[in-house]
């Protein structure tokens, strides 16, 4: 049996925020973000849109990645978003 892949998404919030998380099944998280079962921070700011997924086969790797992004500005994420950031190392 193979090992599920792990992801590190950003959410864009319906108060045009940024929401960045980990999940193994990115569809099925966004569901539950728009239904009001996802985190705290995403309850009162739905709907959400999913507007970056980034694959890893470790769970650490996606983890380390999710800090990563959560570090970053909100002018270096809406790059990342937007594809005119360059990192190889994960895509």
């Amino acid at each position: 049996m193979s090992q599920p892949a792990h992801y590190v998404y950003v959410l864009q919030c319906a108060d045009d925020t940024l929401y960045t998380g980990y999940t193994t099944e990115p569809e099925r998280r966004v569901r539950e973000h728009n239904a009001g079962d996802g985190a705290k921070y995403t309850r009162g700011r739905t709907p959400v849109e999913l507007v970056h997924l980034e694959r890893f086969e470790s769970r650490s790797a996606a983890q380390t990645r999710e800090y990563e992004i959560k570090q970053l500005t909100r002018a270096q994420k809406e790059s990342l978003i937007d594809g005119s950031a360059v990192d190889a190392d994960h895509r």
